[in-house]
């Protein structure tokens, strides 16, 4: 087993044993390596999003964790966000610049459902249309501004 399955298998029983709240793995979608993943998201109550279902696909690679993984919205329901484009895509500096060994699946989903959850206004970034057409389909691909603190 490798020092990426290793850290993953640890990582999946945590999040089985003891998941966040509105967080789930769905262990169905895992692939045999565990370098793929579904992770299920509920909204928060009380916020914009509560009740609504989301789904975030991760891939890592075999330097995860000293690589970030790649994280996206997949499935049908993105959700309308000022930092999530429409295509899935995230605008979150901790899965890129500001990625760390430290963090896990864990902390990434809690910083996603928090992010979600201090949205005021569902509304899509302004450049979603020119991004959407022209980006790679990695998201880490991308070089991100982050200009916008306040969502």
């Amino acid at each position: 087993m490798t020092s990426m399955e290793k850290r993953l298998q640890k990582e999946l029983q945590a999040m089985t044993k003891d998941p966040p709240a509105g967080v789930s793995v769905n262990t169905n979608s895992l692939s045999s390596s565990l370098s793929e993943w579904i992770v299920d998201i509920e909204g928060a109550p009380s916020t914009l999003y509560e009740g609504e279902r989301f789904q975030l696909g991760f891939k890592f690679t075999s330097r995860y964790p000293f690589d970030s993984p790649q994280v996206m919205f997949i499935g049908p329901n993105i959700p309308v966000h000022p930092h999530v484009y429409s295509n899935g895509h995230i605008c979150l500096s901790i899965l890129t610049e500001d990625w760390s060994p430290a963090l896990s699946v864990q902390s990434v989903c809690l910083s996603i459902v928090s992010m979600l959850s201090s949205c005021k206004e569902k509304k899509l970034p302004p450049d979603n249309a020119i991004y959407v057409r022209t980006c790679s389909k990695d998201p880490k691909k991308t070089r991100w501004w982050y200009h916008d603190n306040s969502v």
